[in-house]
């Protein structure tokens, strides 16, 4: 099932070339030119995301923002603005927009925001039965710990470091360190370095003046600015390129924001979240990651164990997923015993979001949304233990980020094998987006 984009522009040629750009990349593209015809789209069917401009006829694309921050406070909206300043950038999240994109913009650029505010869709902002006030799992005393650190911490000026495989949840946890902490009615932008070209990483995060180069036509704040007196989440941080690191480095120690192309420090205050799913402590030794940087960043570790390691966790995350995928299409989601069970039984190398992408797909399979029959990845070799050829069967140990990377080639490889390589399939197979998938590919040189 395609992700369905609402674009709402009030420019037939706008609405016709993000709905070709975005259609061509994997997604399904509704379009409307109010306000008013958005509604109607919202209540008819399901969408994923909303791209709306905010200068339209009638109801602005602020007003729209606020009616789906009420009645759909989970799904993310990308405003589409003329105006580049902080302080409209900064109005906009704070109103709740996932991001923003400044005209003229590129299908490139927009489509990339698409794909983050789909990947980063929180799982459990609303409570359900599975979950506690707060929209978090925590049934095993692993998790019950985290939430303990979690309140410790959370407001605290303290750098966290949230670590754990992929999957495991660590922008949820980032999520409730913001929520708890006094800077909660500012922004929380979360920004992952892995998705984002390292050329165009620096722009993002600290902004851009205009003429900085070719094409650099406004002034464009980064990310740092826009999360002023909030919290700025940087996923996957070991993928931050090294000559960019110094002047995160600076933020963190000066607080103080220097823009592509200028000279001009601007003062921030930023409390910073990073995570990752690599070992920080080795690329420190490679020379890939800069040792000052990591014991900046490190001062309040949090690390989140796998789903394998929390089985406890396992029933509460699946009724807490079918309570949420069920309000979302409208049907009475239940799961029977035993597949119930099989759940219990399955190791989970994709973790939580494998585990809620699993029980998607059973629901949408599923004919009245009883699910019955669970359709479980079969494992490779070397997920089967004793049986594997991997460095565990021989007693050896292998970096953990060895490890993640040959269980994502193994994915994504047999992913495009069942979907004869059709990439959007695949991607809607494994929970990500295509932008995301195509980097995977490009990264694990499986090209």
């Amino acid at each position: 099932m395609n992700e369905t984009v609402l674009v709402v522009d009030d420019e037939p040629r706008i609405r016709r070339i993000v709905e070709m750009a975005l259609g061509d990349r994997g997604y399904h593209v509704v379009t409307a030119a109010s306000a008013e015809e958005a509604d109607s789209l919202l209540v008819k069917g399901t969408v994923d995301v909303v791209v709306t401009d905010v200068q339209l006829p009638g109801r602005s694309g602020l007003e729209l923002l606020a009616d789906i921050r009420t009645t759909r406070p989970a799904l993310p909206v990308i405003l589409i603005t003329a105006f580049g300043t902080v302080e409209s950038a900064v109005e906009a999240i704070k109103a709740g927009a996932f991001d923003y994109v400044l005209k003229p913009f590129g299908v490139d650029e927009l489509e990339a925001l698409v794909a983050r505010s789909l990947d980063s869709r929180p799982h459990g902002r609303e409570a359900s039965p599975g979950a506690n006030r707060e929209g978090v799992v925590a049934e095993s005393a692993a998790m019950r710990g985290i939430l303990e650190m979690v309140g410790q911490v959370a407001d605290a000026p303290t750098t966290v470091l949230v670590t754990g495989e992929t999957g495991v949840g660590k922008e949820v946890v980032a999520d409730l360190l913001h929520r708890r902490s006094s800077r909660r009615e500012h922004p929380f932008v979360a920004v992952n370095c892995a998705a984002i070209p390292g050329e165009l990483l620096e722009g993002e995060l600290f902004g851009v003046e205009r003429g900085a180069y070719t094409g650099a036509v406004k002034d464009r704040p980064g990310k740092l600015e826009v999360a002023d007196g909030g919290t700025l989440f940087l996923d996957e941080i070991g993928d931050m390129p090294l000559s960019l690191q110094p002047k995160l480095l600076r933020v963190l120690q000066e607080g103080v924001v220097e823009r592509l192309g200028s000279n001009r420090a601007r003062r921030v205050d930023v409390r910073v979240v990073a995570a990752t799913h690599q070992d920080l402590g080795r690329l420190v030794g490679e020379g890939m990651f800069r040792e000052d940087l990591f014991y900046r960043i490190n001062v309040f570790p949090i690390h989140i164990p796998p789903l394998r390691e929390r089985p406890e966790d396992i029933e509460a995350l699946a009724l807490d997923t079918l309570t949420q995928f069920a309000g979302r299409l409208g049907v009475r989601a239940r799961i029977a015993p035993e597949a119930l069970k099989r759940l219990g039984d399955y190791a989970w190398p994709g973790n939580v979001r494998e585990l809620r992408n699993v029980l998607e797909r059973a629901v949408l399979l599923s004919s009245d949304g009883h699910v019955q029959n669970l359709q479980l990845p079969v494992p490779g070799p070397e997920t089967e233990g004793s049986q594997g050829k991997g460095p565990l069967a021989s007693g050896g140990v292998e970096p953990l980020s060895d490890a993640v990377a040959r269980a994502e080639r193994a994915a994504i490889v047999a992913a495009l094998e069942r979907t004869n390589d059709n990439k959007a399939q695949a991607a809607r197979l494994l929970g990500v987006s295509v932008r995301t998938l195509f980097y995977k590919i490009e990264k694990l040189r499986l090209r």
